[in-house]
């Protein structure tokens, strides 16, 4: 939530259209959440486990969505039961 997180702000960097490796320069350092959400996107695929939120925010970051798209996305799909 701090302005000065390094994941905040490499978010805001990529919500603003910068690229991932622009993002990795201008912050600097480590950026754990893009290392999460590759573990998270691998794990969901592997088994077979809907994660929408992830699965966009790694269509955000590696597969170039604009980042208001992709809220679009996340707010208007479908509604259904997420457990059973």
């Amino acid at each position: 939530m701090s302005k000065h997180s390094r994941n905040r702000k490499a978010g805001v960097l990529i919500g603003q259209g910068k690229t991932l490796e622009e993002a990795k320069k201008e912050v600097g350092m480590v950026i754990e959440s893009i290392e999460n959400i590759d573990v998270a996107y691998a794990l969901s695929k592997r088994y077979n486990i809907e994660v929408p939120i992830i699965d966009t925010a790694y269509d955000v970051i590696y597969n170039k969505l604009d980042a208001k798209l992709a809220v679009q996305k996340l707010m208007t799909r479908e509604k259904k039961m997420e457990m059973n």
